[in-house]
Formats: structure tokens, C-alpha cells, sequence
């Protein structure tokens, strides 16, 4: 089983959220998932979300992956992985982890990692270096990403 990754670098600019969209959408077409599909969209706001987190609350650069289990051969391949799962994550050089907030009424922010918590099949959180990487994945089957990555030590997973 091979495993696709594309990997973007974000600058510390609130713009880089449109450009990230802009870039995930053109690469969804060559993963056989349609730019209309509902797991484009899906995909699309879950990028935006934990895109604008790390720009917006770290105020660091931060780097864009997603991830796409595939058919073939060894090369590439990532144990316990089966096509199915989409994963997303951003690392960025903050140490600080995240925080769910709670908006209320007529906020205009922090409500993104409810959002992430709702559309997301899984997702969480781990130190990576000096910073940290954030994920979610989406299942297209049955959950399919046993073994594939280290645990993570702080999670907040959906059951």
C-alpha cells in the first residue's frame, strides 16, 4: 500500500488560509476524490480551519499536509494503512497546544476545532520538535489508519 502525501508551506499571513483551499482543491482531483464531492468540501473546511489556527493563534509559518492511502506496491507504503482514510495535518513551530473555545451568540471566532470535532472522524494533537502537529482524518470506509502513524500523546478523539 503506498501512501500519498503533498506537503505545503504556510506563511504567518491570514491570506495564506484562501491560498492553502486553493492549493488542497487543486490537488483533490488526482486522488480521485471530485472537487464536488461532499468530501472535498469536507476536506476543504477542515484545511481552512486548522490552517487559520495555526496562522491566526501562533502567528508562525506552518506546513500543510494531506495524505492519501492508495494501491500499489512497497515503495512508499505506511503499515496498517488501507484506502479509505484522508488524513490532514498542520505543523507549526508553536509549542502552545491547542484550545477549544466556546463561542457564544454572535462570536466571530472560536468555534474552529468544534467544527474540526464535528466534521472529522478523527483528530488531534502532538508535539512534534520545538512545535506541534495537528490531524484529522476522514474516513471514505470503515476506519483505516491502525498502526500507520506514532500515537499521539494528547488526543481529543471523537468515540
Amino acid at each position: 500500500m503506498q501512501v500519498l502525501q503533498m506537503q505545503m508551506e504556510v506563511r504567518a499571513d491570514p491570506a495564506e488560509v484562501g491560498r492553502a483551499r486553493r492549493w488542497a482543491r487543486s490537488r483533490l482531483a488526482g486522488t480521485g476524490i471530485g472537487v464536488d464531492e461532499p468530501l472535498a468540501e469536507t476536506l476543504i473546511l477542515l484545511i481552512s480551519e486548522l490552517v487559520t489556527n495555526a496562522v491566526v493563534h501562533t502567528g508562525c509559518p506552518a506546513v500543510l499536509r494531506m495524505l492519501f492511502p492508495g494501491e500499489g506496491g512497497s515503495a512508499g507504503a505506511a503499515a496498517g494503512v488501507c484506502p479509505g482514510t484522508v488524513r490532514v495535518e498542520v505543523a507549526d513551530i508553536s509549542a502552545r497546544p491547542p484550545r477549544r473555545r466556546c463561542a457564544e451568540g454572535d462570536d466571530t471566532g472560536g468555534r474552529g476545532l468544534e467544527l474540526v470535532d464535528g466534521l472529522a472522524d478523527r483528530w488531534g494533537w502532538q508535539p512534534e520538535g520545538a512545535g506541534k502537529r495537528i490531524w484529522c482524518e476522514v474516513d471514505r470506509g470503515e476506519p483505516l489508519w491502525v498502526g500507520a502513524f506514532e500515537p499521539p500523546r494528547a488526543v481529543t478523539n471523537r468515540a
